[in-house]
């Protein structure tokens, strides 16, 4: 007696499914598709802003940081006070400033008409109205002398830090068109008064027993320190990257972030991020350089000393190159470790090799009866687990470091080096004290008897 028919997959018993409509079928494909092409898209444009946005973010950080920070700018600039080209720009500055109003030839006529009138012999008059160049040459020697003392001296370090202090809002006023100080910017031009320094030389100089010193009237006495006919131009995006320098950065690596997560091969996309950035750096490294020789054989004739400028321009500059540098280290770096994690040839002889480095270590260690214990095999089983929180880890750190330098990348990086090696010696000597598996069964090998 036969049952009833089995029940098919399809519907009741006897049916046949129903045939697979092609048109639904061929549309899901094509909506997969679909799909999978916009987050490749999406992903490569992400990848792209990125890389883009990397050194921008850097200059924001700088503008925020750096140039609108009164403390950190005051310490940037400080150490100009011992820069000889700015030292030998002041003493220059500060000489013509003083000896702008002394007439030699007029001083040396009116000493010879007043002993002229006092009863000296008209020969020995005109004797004494020549000599006018020597008073100026003698006015200018203890003028320059006396510009030099102060400039070597502490004094002149504490007038520079207290001058850029207060000028700093005149920085502001540059960058941003807020603020005044010690600075005056008109137009491009950006000076800095040094009328305190004028003041002390002319005191050194009355001390010194040149009592017309006294005398001097009230002269020019800015120092032409920046000249650029741009810059009235960069301030609209100064003050832009200002007020989003806070967020600026976070936002390019949620992007970048983003642009990885959607990408079909993340290793792949990852070292690709981190060389474009680093790539992306270069260039507005490489740009910094030709701009800076551009601008040095460009100089507009207030700009008293080109050494004096480029000594200036080198320290505004100074952290945003090393922010750059260590950008490209860091991608350099990114990108080499997600290289030696991936399946390649090399990765895969490096790890091997590091591997059975650690195994032989482990063994030699065992064989003095030094071993781990539960913590090896604990972290044999969970190596992967404790890597990546090292990762996460050093990531963390790198991201709370407070202007982060390639020093501080590579000091990261041998860290970080340092745990994977402990890890992997402790994951080693967890293989080695483990369970010993149980022996393989099986025909004999011939070393033993035969037929």
């Amino acid at each position: 007696m036969t049952g009833p028919p089995a029940a098919t997959p399809g519907g009741p018993a006897g049916e046949e499914p129903p045939p697979r409509s092609p048109a639904r079928y061929g549309a899901g494909r094509a909506s997969g598709a679909a799909g999978r092409a916009a987050r490749v898209t999406a992903s490569a444009v992400l990848i792209v802003l990125t890389c883009v946005l990397v050194p921008v973010a850097l200059l924001a950080t700088w503008v925020h940081d750096i140039a609108l920070d009164t403390d950190r700018y005051v310490s940037t600039v400080s150490p100009l006070a011992r820069e000889p080209a700015i030292q030998d720009a002041a003493v220059h500055r500060i000489t013509e400033a003083v000896g702008a109003k002394v007439n030699g030839p007029q001083a040396a006529a009116d000493i010879g008409t007043w002993l002229q009138s006092h009863g000296l012999p008209p020969r020995a008059a005109d004797a004494v109205k020549a000599l006018g160049p020597q008073i100026d040459s003698a006015v200018e020697q203890a003028v320059t002398r006396a510009a030099t003392r102060v400039v070597d001296s502490k004094a002149f370090e504490t007038v520079w830090t207290t001058a850029n202090r207060a000028a700093h809002q005149a920085v502001v006023h540059a960058l941003t068109g807020e603020g005044r100080g010690a600075f005056e910017v008109k137009g491009g031009t950006v000076t800095l008064d040094i009328g305190t320094a004028v003041e002390r030389v002319k005191k050194d100089l009355v001390d010194a027993g040149i009592s017309p010193a006294a005398k001097i009237p009230d002269v020019n006495k800015q120092l032409v320190l920046f000249q650029s006919d741009q810059l009235a131009k960069a301030r609209k995006g100064a003050h832009l990257l200002d007020v989003i320098g806070n967020w600026f950065p976070v936002l390019v690596v949620v992007l970048g972030t983003a642009g990885v997560l959607l990408a079909r091969h993340r290793r792949r996309a990852l070292a690709r991020t981190a060389l474009g950035a680093a790539f992306a750096c270069l260039v507005v490294a490489i740009g910094l350089v030709v701009a800076r020789h551009y601008y040095l054989d460009h100089l507009p004739p207030e700009v008293q000393s080109p050494a004096a400028a480029a000594a200036v321009f080198d320290t505004l500059l100074r952290f945003l190159k090393v922010s750059l540098r260590t950008a490209v280290v860091l991608g350099v770096v990114v990108a080499l470790g997600a290289y030696l994690i991936g399946p390649g040839r090399l990765p895969v002889v490096v790890r091997g090799t590091c591997d059975r480095t650690a195994d032989s270590a482990a063994q030699w260690a065992a064989g003095y009866h030094i071993t781990t214990g539960r913590a090896g095999t604990w972290t044999q089983a969970h190596r992967r687990s404790l890597t990546l929180v090292a990762l996460l880890v050093v990531a963390l750190v790198f991201a709370l470091w407070n202007h982060p330098t390639v020093l501080t990348v590579l000091l990261l990086v041998l860290v970080l080096l340092g745990v994977l090696a402990v890890l992997a010696l402790l994951a080693a000597s967890g293989r080695n004290t483990g369970p010993t598996p149980p022996p393989a069964t099986g025909p004999p090998t011939g070393d033993g008897g035969g037929a």
